[in-house]
């Protein structure tokens, strides 16, 4: 798909898009793997689908956690996945420099929660003219989202998604406000929701997070019903086994009914 194309498609107010995969990059086939499926259910359906990996988890829990193959050899195995399942592909990213180092290779660029403040990444992103994913931190409103927007659409480019994924509830808890999801779609630009970062218990497993996977579904469905154009889903064909975030994840063999449910939720409301 053309850059055009892939704006144009998380755009259109009556097809739902899916943002999904891996929470970090385990291995290319792993990738494919998980890659192929969700587009062989997406087409199916009729879904938007962009496959979202990371190359690089920059903020675990402990500095003893794995992280990921690194930039290099990360986009090579997402520029790898883009060509061999011909879907659009999302990363995150954490310094400048890999701003533009990613933007050489992937169709969006996903600002970090809790990178949603640093200005100079935000506006590194947006130079690479490629769409940006901004998730909403734990920390701010959804009406403070309107002064990242500005930081992207201030130097001409708005192809800008929002994320909602949970504001933080004390300690070690988030808690999922719906009324983020109209209030973030009144600044003019597609809003997802991301379901299974808004389950994550963060630091209850001491040197990691926890999650509570069983109710992503719960929220997406309730995300949907609020409006959101989109969904962010992380999933695995061995949630337990995964090097990250596997607690929060949608088991991959369950992604089909899932998204059917889902899809009867968004048609109802869109």
């Amino acid at each position: 798909m053309t850059p055009a194309q892939i704006w144009k498609s998380l755009n259109n107010p009556k097809r739902l898009f899916l943002f999904s995969g891996p929470c970090v990059i385990e291995s290319e086939a792993l990738c494919l793997k998980i890659a192929r499926s969700l587009k062989r259910s997406c087409d199916a359906l009729g879904v938007a689908y962009v496959f979202k990996a990371s190359y690089d988890k920059a903020n675990r829990t402990s500095g003893k956690s794995r992280r990921g193959p690194g930039i290099q050899d990360g986009l090579k195995i997402l520029a790898s996945v883009r060509e061999k399942v011909g879907v659009p592909i999302l990363t995150d990213i954490h310094t400048e420099e890999q701003a533009t180092k990613a933007g050489e290779i992937v169709d969006i660029l996903q600002i970090p929660a809790f990178l949603c403040r640093q200005t100079d990444i935000v506006v590194a992103a947006a130079k690479t003219g490629k769409i940006v994913n901004l998730k909403k931190g734990q920390f701010l409103s959804p009406a403070e989202m309107g002064q990242v927007v500005s930081k992207v659409s201030g130097i001409g480019n708005n192809k800008i998604v929002l994320t909602e994924r949970g504001t933080s509830f004390g300690y070690n808890n988030l808690v999922a406000d719906m009324r983020s999801i109209p209030i973030m779609k009144s600044l003019g630009y597609p809003v997802v929701f991301d379901a299974t970062h808004s389950v994550q218990l963060p630091g209850v497993g001491g040197d990691r997070s926890s999650g509570q996977g069983e109710f992503a579904p719960v929220l997406a469905k309730s995300a949907l019903a609020a409006g959101a154009n989109g969904l962010f889903i992380e999933t695995h064909p061995e949630p337990a086994k995964s090097p990250s975030d596997g607690p929060n994840m949608i088991p991959l063999g369950q992604m089909n009914r899932t998204l059917k449910s889902m899809l009867r939720v968004f048609k109802a409301v869109c």
